[in-house]
């Protein structure tokens, strides 16, 4: 305690002495240096909202309990600024697909998410959400991201809520523009998608970016 006290009387001490003019030189420089920080507008925005995202009140099927658990006292998303599930998608930037999508309710899904507010990002919670799960029928939609963008797969059936905690935080960095390394990239699988292997036609353009960017990245590393 005695030495926190020494050390707060210290900096006052400097802050006095830098309003007085008194610092110079060498003593000026590393003052300054230890009290700004300089960076983008962008990563300050990003950054603000990786630490602010509202996500949809919005729950499918059993993943939705899961869902749920995420503001409870155990596992307190609140820390991470996403506790504010909206009632709105007007008000919200963030949609948890939580459960099996059947092709009646896709249009539904679609409609929430063109509704909600730009940027916004989509987490495909479970097994259901992310590939039909054990409901490869024609009822069920094999993967929302056949109809609508996904940033971000959680799986598991269902996930528990520190699995969705987990694809929350690399949400956040995906957002902050410092995302994780695909598997493709970590385990030098460039040029596995599906295009390249089953279709018979021309790869998109932003396939080829892509697939191109993997390359560069594992080349550098």
């Amino acid at each position: 305690m005695e030495v926190e006290r020494e050390s707060l009387r210290a900096r006052q001490l400097r802050a006095r002495d830098l309003l007085r003019g008194d610092l110079e030189g060498r003593d000026l420089e590393e003052y300054v240096e230890e009290r700004l920080l300089t960076t983008t507008l962008e990563n300050v925005l990003n950054w603000g909202r990786s630490n602010a995202l509202f996500p949809m009140t919005f729950g499918l099927a059993c993943c939705a309990i899961e869902m749920m658990s995420m503001v409870t006292s155990r596992y307190d998303i609140a820390r991470f600024g996403a506790e504010a599930f909206r009632a709105s998608p007007r008000q919200a930037d963030m949609l948890i697909l939580s459960g099996r999508v059947s092709v009646k309710m896709a249009p539904v899904v679609r409609r929430v998410y063109d509704q909600m507010l730009e940027p916004k990002w989509v987490i495909a919670m479970g097994a259901c959400s992310s590939s039909g799960g054990m409901f490869a029928n024609y009822a069920v939609v094999q993967g929302a991201d056949k109809f609508m963008p996904v940033d971000i797969h959680v799986p598991g059936c269902p996930p528990r809520p520190e699995a969705l905690l987990h694809g929350f935080n690399k949400l956040q960095r995906l957002v902050r523009g410092e995302p994780d390394l695909g598997w493709r990239e970590r385990y030098n699988a460039a040029g596995t998608e599906e295009w390249a292997r089953f279709e018979s036609g021309e790869p998109t353009k932003e396939a080829l970016e892509r697939a191109a960017r993997a390359v560069e990245g594992i080349e550098d590393a």
